[in-house]
């Protein structure tokens, strides 16, 4: 299979690499995360001024119509930098559940901000006990002259305190578990009957939890149908956080060579002891296995065959899981001490990758997945 990237798709991620070698520094990121809200709006303001923001909107609506491998590259240079802005939750998945959605009203109406990074949509579907199972939905709407009250609880929502409007997921009909009567819901974060949560994931990324009680809702596309969308904006997530994953890998690999060249014992840089030499060597292997996986999350993840597209999503998201554990653990011990420390940027990357491993489900919960996802 070819690999090799269109110009475009080369010339994409050197400048997604270049703004986040020359504007975002580990100090600028530390400076970020030491702010109220976690995350800055001027780098967001930066990135759309990239066309990043607009990458997965639909050139209808003002967006370049961008496919998952190019998603893909923006993720790894992001990865790389361990960047804290909202791009996965607000410029991947919300494009991508709008995009399946099929109203074309609430499209018009919200994809023209999204493209430009003027408003910040956030999908809130993840509930308490979720894990990766995306029809455990348990929060109901219920119809109330010309719209629907909404209650419920949605848990760990990425960057949902920072949301200009809030994609709400609840049921209509049926019972958690079921893929029947789903619905999405427009909902403002100021309304009446909402509370916002807002804490620090333990890799640094802001989080809320959303209380919803008699909390009014205007629904987007078809009452009850929207499972199909759902699932299809949650695969193409996961891709791209397949992807954010990778680019970390790459990132701690190169810290960890840095530092085995300039830390000495015994008169010689550690890096010329073969017993490192080996372990350095097992860490690329295995950056490298996930790099392969992620490309085939990449190109699967909107395959037309659901068993094809599921398990490869969930091997990606096992081999990937695995490997970040395995080059962070060992990055760790490389650093010594001092790896540990919130000073040095391996151990925010291997919290970062922690993060990504337990997001839409954890490597057992994938594995598992994989097994009972008949093979076509």
């Amino acid at each position: 299979m070819d690999f090799n990237f269109s110009e475009e798709q080369q010339l994409l991620a050197d400048t997604v690499r270049r703004f986040v070698r020359e504007s975002y520094s580990f100090e600028a990121r530390r400076e970020i995360l030491k702010s109220q809200e976690g995350w800055s709006r001027d780098v967001w303001n930066e990135l759309a001024g990239l066309g990043l923001t607009a990458l997965n909107v639909p050139e209808a609506h003002g967006g370049l119509n961008a496919g998952p491998v190019d998603t893909m590259l923006v993720m790894n240079a992001l990865g790389e930098g361990l960047v804290v802005e909202p791009f996965l939750s607000a410029a991947v998945f919300t494009p991508a559940l709008l995009s399946r959605l099929g109203d074309e009203k609430a499209a018009a109406d919200l994809f023209p901000g999204i493209a430009s990074g003027e408003r910040i949509v956030i999908v809130a579907h993840q509930e308490p006990h979720t894990r990766g199972e995306i029809a455990h939905l348990a929060t109901r709407a219920e119809k109330s002259g010309d719209g629907y009250v909404i209650d419920g609880h949605k848990a760990v929502i990425a960057h949902g305190g920072a949301a200009d409007e809030l994609l709400v997921t609840a049921r209509t009909s049926g019972k958690a578990g079921d893929t029947d009567g789903m619905s999405v819901f427009r909902v403002d974060p100021k309304s009446a009957g909402i509370t916002v949560t807002r804490y620090r994931t333990i890799d640094g990324q802001t989080a809320a939890d959303i209380e919803l009680k008699g909390v009014k809702g205007n629904l987007i596309g078809a009452a009850g149908k929207a499972f199909a969308a759902i699932e299809g904006a949650y695969e193409v997530t996961l891709s791209a956080l397949c992807a954010e994953a990778v680019g970390i890998m790459k990132a701690v690999n190169a810290a960890t060579l840095e530092y085995t060249k300039s830390r000495k014992q015994f008169g010689q840089p550690i890096a010329k002891f073969q017993v490192l030499q080996h372990r350095m060597a097992d860490m690329f292997l295995q950056s490298e296995q996930a790099l392969s996986m992620s490309y085939l999350a990449a190109i699967k993840c909107t395959d037309p065959d659901a068993n094809e597209r599921k398990r490869s999503l969930s091997a990606a998201k096992v081999i990937i899981g695995q490997a970040g554990r395995f080059v962070g653990q060992q990055a760790i011990q490389l650093h010594g001490g001092m790896g540990m420390t919130d000073e040095l940027m391996v151990s925010h990357h291997f919290k970062r990758l922690t993060g990504i491993d337990i997001t839409f489900g954890d490597t057992d919960f994938h594995l598992e997945q994989f097994v009972a996802t008949p093979a076509t």
